[in-house]
């Protein structure tokens, strides 16, 4: 067999195996603070930008509407985000952030910052690192 057939070559394993570990790592605390994972980057997403419409929420995260819906459906149930539908175009739905999802903001930044500790990543390595990864995603998006 040939090295570049091996599985510890090809870069598709590492990067399921990177995205595992990471998803992994931010497991506990965000359990602690009754989220998901993909719950979590979610509210990053309206925290960055908030009051975007559904599908815009979907392609920025690059989940579809049967994922993103239920997850949306649940954030609401949370009080954390709400759904509006905009006056000018009924069909629109946008995603907003509630006072209560705003408030978690201090929190999930200490679980971001246990992680990215406990990688021990010097801070060039850790931007090189998700710099590359966002280059493969836009190349194969």
């Amino acid at each position: 067999m040939e090295r570049d057939e091996l599985l510890d070559s090809q870069v598709c394993f590492a990067l399921y195996s990177a995205a595992r570990v990471a998803s992994n790592a931010y497991r506990d605390g965000l359990a602690a603070l009754g989220l998901t994972y993909t719950q979590y980057v979610t509210l990053l997403a309206l925290w960055e930008r908030d009051g975007v419409t559904v599908s815009a929420l979907g392609e920025r995260l690059r989940l579809d509407s049967g994922t993103l819906s239920p997850l949306i459906r649940r954030l609401e149930t949370m009080g954390l985000v709400e759904r509006r539908r905009e006056q000018a175009d009924e069909r629109l739905v946008t995603v907003h952030v509630t006072d209560a999802g705003r408030a978690m903001q201090p929190r999930v930044a200490g679980v971001q910052r246990t992680v990215r500790d406990g990688f021990n990543l010097s801070p060039e390595e850790a931007v090189l690192l998700r710099d590359l990864a966002n280059r493969f995603c836009a190349a194969h998006s």
